[in-house]
């Protein structure tokens, strides 16, 4: 099945179903299931202003289907965390990854629900196998999202009928942010690895 067909019927169940298809959606997609997440979301705000959908339990439902699939990722990290301490504990980069994300890790959380959405899953896992505090985790999960829905929502209710194009920028707006993030990260590891060269031959001259 394409992904234009995937669409079609995405929205024929939205507005055949209303906004607790849109909660089971949401959720779905937050276990890493490949849904249009962000398009459902535009949509949804385009529906409620065409009164497909109600404007008061779209959003909430949105947000609980999303906040609980997310939730059940940080479980899956935290069920694995033992098998990835016994695998990784003693790696200095993985002991590293821990310290910056008990330092930074709010950021990426909030984040990665709204802007970098296509590392949202991994983000949770990695929150739930770091042993990131669970209260700060859906505080900053539930902050995020709320941004989305009610960003990307609002969009799909200001623009009607031309939610489809939003969408589209949207979705390519977010490849670029991407790929502009794995560029500066790799920029950032080559730096890294040759300064910690550059010393490891001072020190051996």
């Amino acid at each position: 099945m394409s992904d234009l067909d995937i669409n079609a019927l995405v929205l024929a169940w939205m507005t055949t179903y209303g906004s607790p298809m849109i909660a089971a959606l949401l959720f779905l997609g937050a276990l890493g299931i490949p849904l249009p997440s962000t398009l459902i979301v535009i949509a949804g705000g385009a529906f409620v202003r065409q009164s497909y959908l109600n404007l008061y339990s779209t959003p909430l439902l949105g947000l609980f289907g999303a906040v609980t699939g997310d939730v059940l990722v940080y479980g899956a990290g935290r069920f694995a965390r033992l098998w990835i301490e016994k695998r990784f504990g003693q790696s200095p980069n993985w002991i590293q990854a821990q310290e910056y994300f008990a330092r930074r890790g709010g950021i990426a959380i909030y984040l990665t629900r709204w802007l970098l959405t296509i590392l949202a899953l991994p983000v949770s896992l990695v929150a739930g196998s770091s042993d990131y505090p669970f209260p700060k985790f859906v505080l900053y999960v539930v902050a995020g999202e709320l941004t989305w829905i009610m960003l990307y929502g609002g969009l799909g209710y200001m623009f009607g009928s031309q939610w489809e194009l939003i969408s589209e920028f949207i979705s390519q707006f977010a490849v670029v942010i991407v790929g502009v993030l794995v560029v500066a990260i790799g920029i950032y590891l080559l730096v890294r690895f040759w300064r910690r060269s550059r010393q490891e031959s001072t020190v051996v001259g």
